[in-house]
């Protein structure tokens, strides 16, 4: 979240922000909760200074042998005061932090602001798309054809938008993990971790999901007396990694934190259905590789830069051609300061498709979730800069796959980097 002495000090700044993301926040009603907060603290702590005063005089008025009944009844009227006060204030902060976990992040100077998605910014380009001299099959006809992935009985077992993956579909998905979490660990430094794959409601709004977002979440099961027995399933690695340091203060020698790690992710995305639900385009369940990084605020933006090089060179390696571009104001995530989305050329479709946000969250997600950093021995704790990138998502690089790599008799080609994966095998049918 913002800090609230951040938007208290500018908050002509943080309207102007809220204007440029097209997002609704009661930022009025913020400011007087806070302005009462604090004229009921400074009263709270004027009261409790008088009381131990006064609880001074009484104790000298006793040794004394003098009557002190009067003032301490006048003390027991004003204990009773400062706990009416304290309590006002303790519900207080609680609307105080229900409107701040709903104020996104302020964007970072360079993004741009937009009212679409066509107010994204190209920033390059990779790869040319290869010319074709027979008719193109869209990816779903392909995967039927060669009975690698069965839409059907995927919907069947859990409903529309699910779909299963079969034979060589399954070990393609598979060697498609492997070659990824193998690439990041070996040549950038990454630490593999395997993660639950639910999170419970605090973990959850740490990284930003909640309360937003909780319509677009699976929520198991909980035990309804207490609401912070709740479980989700996990949207992406993202959320339980991040809060792998929730509550905890880093060394500064430890910083930068490079971890990745493959979950599948799990999401409703209630609302955002009604186009593209073909084929393997936009489904609830599917597998990712994320890269996730804990840095400190100097370094934030050149690891940035460098996570973004890092999810490129799987589209590199796999020979598929794709373009960034930089997110708008309109089009930034909730959490994110900044964004990159990596867009693979589907070439039957003749579009490019998101494989990859890569952003950087600067502070925001660390105040959520209390991850702090000293930067050195007896240094007041910061918060840490938190990033976090896909690695790739598998569905929509499924499907660069199949149709770049589609051949005129309906068999696919395996690029040279997934055979040793595949066991060998250099096409599929």
């Amino acid at each position: 979240m913002i800090d609230l002495k951040f938007i208290r000090e500018n908050t002509e700044d943080v309207r102007q922000m809220l204007a440029d993301r097209h997002t609704d926040a009661d930022l009025d009603q913020l400011i007087a909760l806070d302005t009462r907060w604090r004229e009921n603290l400074t009263h709270t702590q004027s009261l409790k200074a008088h009381q131990n005063q006064v609880s001074q005089q009484i104790a000298e008025r006793k040794k004394s042998k003098l009557d002190a009944s009067e003032t301490i009844a006048e003390m027991r009227e004003l204990s009773q005061k400062i706990k009416e006060l304290t309590a006002e204030n303790n519900d207080t902060k609680v609307e105080i932090d229900a409107i701040l976990l709903t104020i996104p992040n302020m964007p970072e100077a360079s993004t741009p602001v937009g009212t679409s998605e066509d107010d994204n910014i190209e920033i390059k380009t990779w790869g040319e798309s290869a010319s074709f001299d027979f008719q193109l099959k869209p990816h779903w006809e392909i995967a039927e054809q060669l009975n690698i992935v069965d839409f059907q009985r995927g919907a069947k077992v859990a409903g529309s938008n699910f779909v299963l993956f079969k034979g060589l579909g399954a070990r393609l998905e598979r060697a498609l993990i492997q070659f990824m979490l193998d690439l990041h660990t070996t040549q950038h430094g990454y630490t593999e971790v395997s993660p639950p794959f639910l999170a419970n409601r605090p973990t959850m709004t740490g990284t930003g999901q909640l309360p937003k977002f909780e319509a677009d979440m699976y929520r198991c099961d909980r035990d309804e007396d207490n609401p912070d027995s709740d479980l989700f399933l996990i949207p992406t690695a993202e959320v339980p990694v991040t809060n792998l340091f929730a509550d905890e203060i880093l060394a500064a020698e430890d910083l930068p934190i490079y971890y990745t790690a493959y979950t599948p992710c799990f999401r409703r995305e209630a609302g955002a259905y009604g186009k593209d639900t073909r084929g393997l385009q936009r489904i609830h369940q599917f597998d990712k590789v994320e890269m996730v990084k804990f840095t400190t605020p100097e370094t934030s933006y050149a690891e940035h830069e460098s996570l973004l090089a890092n999810a490129e060179s799987v589209l590199q390696a796999l020979g598929l051609p794709y373009r960034v571009v930089q997110h708008c104001t309109v089009e930034l995530g909730f959490s994110a300061a900044k964004c990159y989305d990596i867009e693979v050329w589907a070439p039957a479709r003749q579009r490019f498709l998101e494989v990859s946000s890569c952003s950087n969250f600067e502070a925001f997600q660390a105040r959520r979730a209390n991850i702090r950093y000293r930067p050195e021995a007896g240094a007041k704790p910061e918060f840490v800069h938190t990033l976090n990138a896909s690695g790739t998502a598998l569905p929509r690089v499924v499907i660069a796959l199949l149709e770049t790599y589609q051949n005129p008799d309906g068999t696919v080609r395996i690029p040279a980097v997934l055979q040793p994966y595949m066991g060998g095998l250099t096409q599929i049918g």
